[in-house]
C-alpha cells in the first residue's frame, strides 16, 4: 500500500499552491492580455472572473481534496466508477502540460546561461530560431537543438529529485525557498524598471482604458481564460495538494491568500514589463506597438534586445529575469506533475519514489521529442489544443460531477468549519449553474477558433494527442488497483 502523505503545515501548502499558480503565464501572458483587451478597463472583467470563477472553483477543489483525502482518480471512482476514466483523461492532459512546460523552461535555462555573456548577440530572433526554439519549417524536425535538449535533461532530473521525496520534504521545502526568492527578484526588477526613462510611456500604454471594449464578449472570455490558466484551475493540482492538508485547515482563507498573491504578482509584473518596453521605445525610438508581443516572443526576443542597449544594468537584470522565470516555472511544473504522480502511486500501489522515477523517464522522453528544430511550433500546437480542448472541457465536466452527481452541499461542513470566511447558497448556485454554462460556452468558442484556423499538420498532432489520451486513460482505468 502506498505511503500516506501530508503537509506539515498550512504554510507549506500555501507556498506550494502559490508556486503552482504563479508561473510563466503571470510573467509573460498577463501583461499582453491586459493591454490587448482594453487596458485599464480590463480590470472590470478580470476581477469579475476572479469573483465568480477563480475563487468559487478553487474553494470547490480544496473542499473535494480535503474531504476525500485521496487521489483524483480514486475520488471520481468513488463518486461513480465510470467517472474514473474522466479522471485519468484529465490527469493525462495535465501530464502533457508538464511535458511541454519543461521544454519552455529549458529555453529559459538556455537564456539564463546565455545572459552572463549575452551570447544571443545582436539578432535575438535569429538566436532563438537557430539555437533554442526553432521555427515552423517542418524540414527542421530532423535535427535536435542541442542546448535545449541538454537543458531538458537537466530540468527533468531536478523535477524528479524534488518530486520523488515526500511532498513536505520535496515540494513543500522547495516552494518555501523559491516562492519568496521569486517575489524578491521580481520586486527588484519591477521597482528598478519603474525608474527607467520612458517607463511612464509603457504604463500609460498598458493602462489607458478602452471602455467601449467592455461591450465585446471576447474581452470577458479573455478574462475568464486568464483566470483559468493563471490559477491552474480544474487541473487536479489544487485538489491533489488539498488532499495532503492536515485537519483544522482554514480552507477558504487559504484560497483567498493564494488568489490574492497570484493576482498581485501578475499585475505588479505587468507594470515592470511595460516599464521596460517603454524604456526601449523612448531609447531606441521604436513605437510601442512594434515591441508588444505575447509569450516567448516577448521574453526571448524583445527582452534580450532591450538588455543589449541597457548597458551594465542589463547585465544584472537579464540573469535576474531568467532566474525568476526559472523559479516560477519549476514550482508550476511540480504542480502539473503531482496529479499524475499521486493518482498513479495510489492506483498501482507503488512507492512515491518508484512512480516519480517511471513518470520522469516517460515525461523526459516525450519532452526530448519536442527539442527538435520545430520545438516552439510543436509546443504552441500542443499548448493550444490541450488547454482549449482537453482541460477546459474537463473543468466543466468536473463542475457538473461535483455539483450534481455528488452534491456540492456535502463539502460545506469541511469548508466552513475552521474558515474565517464562510460559503453557502450563493457559492452553491455559482458551482451548480453559472460555472458550467460559462465553461461550456468558452469551450465551444475555443474549439471553433482552434479548428477553423488549424493547418493539416496541427490537426494530425491534435488527433495523436486525443487518441493517445483516450487509449492511456482506458488502460489506466482497466488496471486492477493495488490490493484488489
Amino acid at each position: 500500500m502506498a505511503e500516506k502523505t501530508e503537509w506539515d503545515s498550512s504554510i507549506a501548502f500555501i507556498f506550494a499552491m502559490i508556486g503552482a499558480a504563479v508561473g510563466l503565464g503571470n510573467i509573460w501572458r498577463f501583461s499582453y492580455v491586459l493591454y490587448s483587451n482594453g487596458g485599464g478597463s480590463f480590470f472590470i472583467p478580470y476581477f469579475t472572473a476572479i469573483a465568480i470563477m477563480g475563487v468559487p472553483f478553487l474553494i470547490l477543489e480544496y473542499g473535494v481534496g480535503f474531504s476525500f483525502k485521496d487521489s483524483f482518480s480514486n475520488i471520481l471512482k468513488k463518486i461513480k466508477p465510470q467517472f474514473e476514466y474522466i479522471a485519468w483523461a484529465l490527469v493525462l492532459f495535465v501530464f502533457i502540460v508538464t511535458i511541454y512546460y519543461m521544454v519552455i523552461l529549458s529555453w529559459d535555462l538556455v537564456y539564463l546561461l546565455s545572459s552572463f555573456t549575452f551570447s544571443w548577440g545582436t539578432d535575438a530572433a535569429l538566436y532563438f530560431t537557430k539555437t533554442v526554439g526553432g521555427s515552423s519549417n517542418l524540414s527542421n524536425a530532423s535535427f535536435l537543438l542541442l542546448p535545449t535538449t541538454i537543458c531538458v535533461l537537466l530540468l527533468w532530473v531536478v523535477l524528479w529529485f524534488i518530486s520523488h521525496k515526500n511532498v513536505d520534504e520535496g515540494i513543500g521545502k522547495v516552494s518555501k525557498i523559491l516562492i519568496p526568492a521569486l517575489f524578491v527578484i521580481m520586486g527588484i526588477i519591477v521597482i528598478y524598471a519603474l525608474t527607467l526613462p520612458g517607463a511612464g510611456i509603457g504604463i500609460d500604454t498598458l493602462l489607458t482604458p478602452n471602455w467601449g471594449m467592455l461591450l465585446d464578449v471576447n474581452i470577458w472570455l479573455a478574462a475568464f481564460a486568464q483566470i483559468i490558466f493563471s490559477l491552474s484551475m480544474g487541473q487536479a493540482i489544487a485538489l491533489t495538494y488539498a488532499s495532503y492538508l492536515p485537519e483544522n485547515s482554514k480552507l477558504i482563507d487559504n484560497v483567498l491568500i493564494v488568489v490574492a498573491s497570484n493576482s498581485l504578482f501578475e499585475i505588479f509584473t505587468a507594470f515592470g514589463v511595460f516599464s521596460i518596453l517603454g524604456y526601449m521605445s523612448a531609447t531606441a525610438g521604436t513605437p510601442m506597438v512594434q515591441l508588444i508581443t505575447e509569450g516567448t516572443g516577448l521574453i526571448f526576443i524583445v527582452f534580450p534586445m532591450i538588455f543589449n542597449i541597457m548597458g551594465p544594468i542589463g547585465r544584472i537584470l537579464a540573469p535576474l529575469l531568467f532566474l525568476a522565470i526559472l523559479f516560477a516555472g519549476i514550482t508550476s511544473a511540480l504542480g502539473f506533475f503531482e496529479p499524475m504522480l499521486s493518482s498513479t502511486t495510489v492506483k498501482l500501489g507503488w512507492s512515491r519514489k518508484k512512480t516519480a522515477t517511471v513518470l520522469s523517464v516517460i515525461g523526459c522522453g516525450f519532452s526530448l521529442i519536442l527539442t527538435t528544430g520545430i520545438s516552439s511550433y510543436l509546443v504552441g500546437i500542443i499548448d493550444s489544443f490541450v488547454n482549449e480542448f482537453g482541460i477546459l472541457l474537463l473543468i466543466g465536466i468536473q463542475c457538473i460531477i461535483f455539483a450534481w452527481f455528488y452534491g456540492v452541499e456535502h463539502f460545506l461542513p469541511a469548508l466552513n468549519e475552521h474558515s474565517t470566511f464562510k460559503v453557502g447558497k450563493t457559492w452553491s448556485f455559482v458551482i451548480r449553474y453559472l460555472l458550467p454554462i460559462v465553461l461550456i460556452v468558452m469551450w465551444i468558442i475555443g474549439i471553433i477558433t482552434l479548428f477553423s484556423t488549424a493547418k493539416r499538420f496541427e490537426i494530425i498532432i491534435d488527433v495523436i494527442i486525443i487518441v493517445g489520451v483516450m487509449i492511456s486513460a482506458f488502460a489506466l482505468t482497466k488496471i486492477r488497483p493495488a490490493g484488489e
